[in-house]
């Protein structure tokens, strides 16, 4: 059974920076793209940065753009999101998903499989 494990989140002040790891394992299902969403309380999940586990192109949300960097390594089946210079906006649960990209990579109904989430929690 394919199990995606996350974990980095926490408590950071505006402007600070956190690490989030996704552990990918089990399973014989073998997807093309990783994606990290988010949710705040009382919100929908929403896209926040995808990856193609080929090549390592990468899509970000205008809201993370140039502050969120999202990397992978094929050898430790590991995807990785890089967040800088947060803000209290971005405080919510993450989410890493994997998926085969065949229904777009911004919507969260194309994903197969869901890690737990790891809490970030921004304060201002």
């Amino acid at each position: 059974q394919v199990q995606l494990v996350e974990s980095g989140g926490g408590l950071v002040q505006a402007g600070g920076s956190l690490r989030l790891v996704c552990v990918i394992s089990g399973g014989t299902f073998k997807s093309d793209f990783m994606g990290w969403f988010r949710q705040a309380p009382g919100k929908e999940r929403e896209f926040v940065a995808a990856i193609s586990w080929s090549n390592a192109a990468t899509m970000y949300a205008d809201s993370v753009k140039g502050r969120f960097t999202t990397s992978r390594d094929s050898a430790k089946n590991t995807v990785y999101l890089q967040m800088n210079n947060l803000i209290p906006e971005d405080t919510a649960v993450y989410f890493c998903g994997a998926t085969s990209g065949s229904r777009g990579l911004r919507n969260n109904a194309g994903y197969d499989y869901w890690g737990q989430g790891t809490q970030v929690t921004v304060s201002s």
